[in-house]
């Protein structure tokens, strides 16, 4: 007996009802009836919410077994009527497929979640930064993401409202000393008034035959450090200083930080300073000491190890200090003035931005904000410290970002859906908690699929100049260096006070091609989408503004004309 069954078939975007439901003949075994056919025989094609019918009678027979010699047997109009069919719908999935528009057959919409990839804010491999970049459009706007726009919007005016810029309450010296007993034991509270750098001399109660890196953690813990310190162990037992029977050796620390931010040109900006011979950087480019190592954080997800104590940071700074030592300690007053005209400084992207360890070691906070930032330490000991941040226009930081740390499957449609999770999630935590409690919240930095917090570059600045005054930073946009790269290192040399460099030096300095340009394979991905980079723009935008209004300077807005 022949059971003719006609069908319904659904491809539903969120994977909701993957099943195979039939009308007019009764439900398949174990499904429910179709609620779009009511007993009509044709094919749904169901994208983004609406039906398409596509055909308007297919006949499948419900035995599974029947050879294809039956199929001959079929009246000729119902063959063609079969086959006319299969013809649309291929043509119809092809013409998706080949016009890159693929996923609005598959994705219900934005708010897609799944699992989160691991995050990558916990180590801030700057490479490369983007100083140049092809922008070339899409060769087809996605229609889907574009009608998604109305309510992504409504999710950002949510956050814009909730926007309250407020002036955090600094903590006491002492809450600081007893948050940090060990280092404030080791850092002392007047440094050398003959040194450029901030540096002491502490007594060495090591033997000559020990190695003064054999407990380092950074050594420890990274084989690729290994070599420098090699050097650093062979250059050590030369540059110790004797008095009273005691040995002692000069400790120093950066006069000078560049704190951020990553993906904003600070690898290109560290490549060309260094080149100044004034100039001595740590032994390793980003130590991420103060955000991260101090607290055991190499990578938050591997969990927490032991914590790098002070005397492992200042380690770094070892080769810069034996050639000061050496300047303290020249007969003649040129190799003094010379020596001691050093500048040290270092550069970890995270300074500026990462404080998400504070949950795990600071019980105190109020209202989800944290008690302690990084800036409260580093002006216990550094009051005058000198430091330098660059930025960017954050809607395409957060692409390079997204490019840079994304393992598989990048394109300009995946970064759209992680940018629209980011954006609930932080919404989510808006409605509950204050700006600067999200900002630093470390299980939703943890949870967003993309750093979108780390474009917030107003939070951050005013919780600095909280702290220190505005005549200690020097505020540069990656745009201008990038279009006038001898300007900028003109500025910073200025800001640092550092001596002219002669011709063929500053032709090396300036020059040189840009430092970490984006990789060829993330250039052929092309740019995001004009909807994202949108939706990006109005998040973004009240930020931006905050930001111009604190530094007077409109350029810091990025406003596209």
């Amino acid at each position: 007996m022949r059971h003719c069954i006609n069908c319904c078939i659904q491809l539903l975007p969120n994977n909701e009802h993957k099943q195979q439901v039939g009308c007019g003949g009764g439900p398949l075994h174990g499904h429910p009836e179709c609620p779009a056919c009511k007993g009509e025989n044709k094919i749904v094609l169901r994208v983004d919410g609406k039906q398409m019918n596509l055909l308007a009678v297919l006949e499948v027979r419900a035995e599974g077994n029947e050879s294809w010699g039956r199929f001959l047997r079929f009246k000729k109009g119902k063959r063609c009527s079969l086959v006319f069919g299969l013809m649309i719908m291929t043509l119809v999935m092809a013409s998706y497929i080949l016009s890159g528009a693929h996923q609005e057959l598959l994705i219900s919409s934005p708010f897609h979640y799944g699992a989160f990839p691991s995050n990558p804010s916990l180590m801030d491999g700057e490479n490369p930064s983007d100083t140049k970049e092809h922008h070339h459009q899409p060769s087809v706007n996605n229609i889907s993401y574009v009608k998604d726009y109305p309510s992504i919007k409504l999710i950002i005016n949510s956050i814009t409202a909730r926007i309250e810029f407020t002036t955090r309450q600094l903590p006491d010296r002492e809450d600081l000393k007893k948050q940090e007993l060990h280092m404030f034991s080791v850092i002392p509270n007047k440094f050398l008034p003959n040194s450029k750098s901030p540096c002491w001399y502490e007594e060495f109660t090591g033997r000559n035959t020990t190695d003064p890196y054999l407990t380092n953690s950074y050594v420890l813990y990274s084989k690729r450090f290994r070599s420098t310190f090699d050097a650093l162990r062979k250059a050590f037992w030369g540059h110790l200083s004797h008095a009273s029977g005691k040995h002692f050796r000069l400790r120093c620390l950066p006069r000078f930080y560049i704190i951020g931010q990553p993906k904003c040109g600070t690898t290109d900006l560290y490549d060309r300073l260094r080149l100044h011979p004034e100039v001595k950087f740590s032994a390793i480019k980003e130590p991420h000491w103060w955000t991260r190592k101090r607290f055991g954080i190499v990578r938050l997800r591997d969990g927490l190890r032991d914590r790098y104590p002070v005397e492992d940071y200042l380690d770094l700074f070892d080769l810069a200090a034996h050639q000061i030592h050496q300047g303290l300690q020249a007969s003649s007053a040129k190799e003094e003035s010379r020596m001691t005209r050093i500048l040290i400084g270092e550069a970890s992207a995270s300074t500026m931005w990462d404080n998400n360890a504070w949950t795990f070691f600071y019980d105190n906070s109020t209202d989800g904000e944290p008690p302690f930032l990084t800036q409260d330490f580093i002006h216990a000991f550094q009051p005058d410290a000198k430091l330098i941040v660059m930025l960017r226009d954050p809607v395409e930081r957060l692409y390079s970002d997204y490019l840079y740390f994304a393992s598989s499957n990048k394109s300009a449609d995946d970064f759209h859906e992680k940018v629209t999770e980011a954006l609930q999630l932080f919404e989510n935590c808006m409605l509950d908690y204050s700006l600067r409690a999200c900002v630093y919240n470390n299980t939703l930095n943890n949870a967003m699929p993309v750093r979108l917090q780390v474009g917030l570059y107003a939070v951050y600045l005013l919780d600095w100049l909280a702290v220190f005054n505005k005549e200690q930073f020097l505020i540069l946009r990656l745009e201008d260096h990038a279009s006038n790269v001898k300007y900028t290192m003109h500025r910073v040399f200025q800001f640092l006070n550092l001596g002219p460099l002669g011709e063929k030096q500053e032709t090396l300095m300036t020059k040189s091609p840009a430092s970490n340009a984006r990789r060829p394979e993330d250039r052929n991905l092309g740019p995001m989408w004009p909807v994202t980079q949108r939706i990006l723009q109005d998040f973004y935008g009240p930020f931006n503004t905050r930001l111009a209004q604190v530094l007077a300077d409109e350029a810091f807005a990025w406003r596209k004309t």
